[in-house]
């Protein structure tokens, strides 16, 4: 499928699902191409994610933005059909709610029900199933469907590994995008046992590009650099009005480490954290202040990614695929 000179052998391959908000912005896309020419991954399914939260852009119709985007990626890379592409949960967890202080964990204020969805069940499926090959959920967006998962079948726990781009900063947290899509979600699964390894936004920020480089790495190859320049460009300009973000000539493809950090997965930059637990306002108390009866299993929280590596391995393989493009 792609023109390497070189295999993986097959006991260092992993098996990946990718749960991605795709057409939420401008960077999933590129994290996704990368992630399909990586040649470790043996990915199992793509699963399109909902961006409920970010209000009239997505409302009622973000799972089916994310999944036509995901199609539309997959035609210009070439590999349309290679890979099942599923629908995840169509909005964030259903939890019941009680009056509580406003500090108070979501956690807290009642039970939470599941999305049900295609995609949901096929992570419990592929969890469930004997393979040799250790089993990671890479999660672009929201936790709705790892939280409604673990909500459907408590026994995924310890039978997948979990990598989050999303949270505030350690220790205090603070409003993050991906988060605030279900904090709920979060919570659940904070308090699971599910191994997790969590990117937060200062580390997830750390993969910052101009646009003059995306311009010279990424535009001319093939349909899909292309499509990636010229579609973030058009996201860049949509938000000329806007004063805070974006800053107009830089990008940060923050979902791009959940590639980076399986390929090597950087072992002296991270510390184990105990799970915290989320309140409304995405800051982070400890688990027991609510649930004395859970103890604080420890998480991976990134603090570093290497942006280098990262990006030179995706403008490599993008070259190597993809003929350079004269126009």
């Amino acid at each position: 499928m792609f023109n390497y000179e070189f295999t993986v052998p097959p006991k260092k391959r992993l098996r990946v699902i990718i749960v991605t908000d795709c057409k939420n912005e401008a960077d999933d896309q590129f994290a996704l191409a990368h992630h399909l020419m990586t040649p470790r991954f043996d990915i199992r399914a793509i699963i399109a994610a909902h961006f409920e939260a970010k209000g009239s852009e997505g409302r009622g119709e973000s799972v089916q933005k994310s999944y036509d985007e995901i199609l539309k990626v997959m035609e210009l890379m070439g590999v349309q059909g290679k890979y099942p592409v599923l629908k995840g949960a169509a909005h964030p967890l259903s939890c019941d709610s009680l009056p509580q202080p406003q500090y108070y964990p979501v956690a807290c204020v009642g039970n939470c029900s599941p999305v049900e969805s295609e995609g949901v069940r096929f992570i419990i499926e592929e969890a469930m199933r004997d393979d040799p090959l250790p089993l990671y959920v890479v999660f672009l967006g929201s936790l709705t469907d790892l939280a409604s998962a673990h909500l459907m079948d408590k026994r995924i726990e310890g039978r997948l590994t979990a990598v989050w781009i999303g949270g505030g900063a350690y220790p205090g947290g603070a409003c993050e995008f991906n988060l605030y899509q279900d904090i709920p979600a979060a919570n659940i699964v904070m308090a699971s046992q599910i191994p997790l390894w969590q990117v937060p936004e200062p580390t997830y920020k750390q993969i910052r590009m101009s646009l003059a480089e995306l311009q010279l790495r990424v535009r001319p190859y093939g349909r899909i650099g292309k499509y990636l320049f010229e579609q973030l460009v058009q996201y860049n300009m949509d938000f000329e009005d806007d004063e805070d973000w974006p800053q107009g000539e830089i990008w940060s493809l923050g979902d791009q480490p959940t590639v980076s950090l399986l390929l090597e997965n950087h072992q002296w930059d991270y510390d184990w954290v105990p799970a915290p637990l989320i309140t409304r306002d995405m800051a982070y108390i400890p688990l027991n202040s609510c649930m004395p009866d859970r103890k604080n299993r420890a998480i991976r929280v990134y603090h570093t990614v290497d942006c280098r590596f990262t990006m030179e391995d995706f403008y490599a393989k993008l070259a190597i695929n993809y003929p350079k493009r004269v126009d």
